[in-house]
């Protein structure tokens, strides 16, 4: 055991101790003197749970996870579908597990499994090209049944999260360059076409979203994005406050404690999904950009261990986990500067909520996992690991 945690990354190990400072440090800010004083606290305990994941799972070896991750699947999507009957709702969405004093986001937890199960699905084709109707149109399907159930319960955030999971892994998972290219083309017209129409027959656009489940919920998060003229003072008051006090933060910002948005409580759930007004008014773009760089840190590292592994399934875990990161940070902070629509996703590691800081910090677990026990060559891997085959034969 020692000589694997003599194998850490100690500098990824330093990125989240800081990245859990900046998080007790902006709670604190935004909720002492409040109702919720204390909360830092609470992510204070998360974070050592987090640790103790962290540490843990980097012991396991990954192909394990990889072997039984269609297990982990079936059971990922029959916890999101009991969500759908006896889930709690919050902010607008249906995807709470409460027990006691504690509460669950399945579709939060929903998202390592995902990665884990495409990762072993795309493993077993031992870099051949992935066909259309064989391979991608399959995985696309397996990956839109938990996208269908998320949204339901009206949680476009996490469900968007499952599509770009998807999208990261096909790209490293050889898939052929012209069905990447028509993928892109449609994916992008269609958006394109979407937000030309929601922003030019407004009217006509949510009288068509009049008929969908959730119907209040989404126009509530496309009108300030797309229309904010027209969009309801109630449903643009917090990216509107938003802008504001990460407007005035300017270069140094205000001073820790002094943010006039942010103390004056006028950007709802700071201490949450809205931290990075908090970051951004109090201390300014240098302190923005000081957490966009431990991010990059990050990211950069383990891209390394995914380009450093000898075995296939590593690299895939790890691009699953980098898409999931950095649609987070950027649909996050995109959200309150105008370029994403606000669909309530936390910033990863900063963010209160204890079940997306356990999934952050598990999934860089198993991305030190991958660069613990990557390195064996795969004539050295456990056999049912991945096909069944002996390693001769694969």
């Amino acid at each position: 055991m020692l000589q694997k945690l003599k194998k850490v990354d100690g500098v990824i190990v330093i990125v989240l101790l800081m990245l859990m400072a900046i998080c007790m440090l902006a709670i604190y800010s935004v909720t002492h003197g409040r109702s919720t004083d204390g909360f830092h606290l609470k992510m204070l305990k998360f974070y050592i749970l987090g640790f103790i994941a962290f540490f843990g799972l980097l012991l396991v070896d990954y192909r394990l996870l990889i072997k039984y991750a269609t297990y982990i699947y079936i059971a990922g999507i029959g916890v999101l579908v009991l969500v759908s009957f006896v889930g709690a709702t919050q902010n607008g969405a249906k995807g709470w597990i409460k027990f006691g004093g504690f509460s669950l986001q399945p579709a939060e937890m929903f998202k390592l499994m995902l990665i884990l199960f495409l990762a072993s699905l795309l493993v077993r084709k031992n870099k051949q090209k992935l066909k259309f109707w064989r391979d991608v149109i399959p995985l696309g399907l397996l990956t839109l049944l938990p996208f269908a159930i998320v949204i339901s319960q009206n949680d476009l955030g996490n469900a968007l999260s499952y599509v770009i999971i998807l999208a990261g892994l096909l790209w490293i998972g050889n898939i052929k360059f012209s069905h990447a290219l028509i993928t892109v083309v449609l994916v992008g017209g269609v958006t394109f076409a979407g937000i030309y129409s929601y922003i030019n027959y407004h009217d006509k656009a949510v009288e068509l979203l009049q008929k969908l489940p959730g119907r209040d919920h989404l126009i509530s998060r496309f009108d300030p994005w797309l229309v904010p003229d027209l969009a309801s003072s109630d449903a643009s008051y917090q990216t509107r406050n938003a802008k504001l006090g990460i407007a005035s933060g300017g270069m140094s910002g205000e001073g820790y404690l002094k943010g006039s948005t942010v103390q004056n409580n006028l950007v709802p759930y700071t201490y949450a999904d809205s931290i990075f007004v908090q970051i951004a008014e109090e201390f300014g773009f240098m302190g923005s950009a000081i957490l966009l760089l431990l991010y990059f840190i990050l990211i950069h590292r383990m891209i390394l261990i995914a380009i450093e592994c000898k075995d296939r399934g590593g690299p895939f875990i790890i691009v699953g986990i980098v898409a999931m990161l950095l649609y987070q940070i950027f649909e996050n902070i995109g959200a309150f500067i105008g370029l994403m629509p606000l669909t309530g996703i936390t910033l990863p590691f900063i963010s209160y909520g204890g079940t997306s800081l356990l999934i952050n910090m598990a999934s860089i677990g198993i991305a030190m996992s991958v660069k613990l026990h990557g390195q064996e060559v795969e004539e050295d891997l456990p056999s049912a690991t991945y096909t069944g085959k002996p390693a001769s034969q694969r």
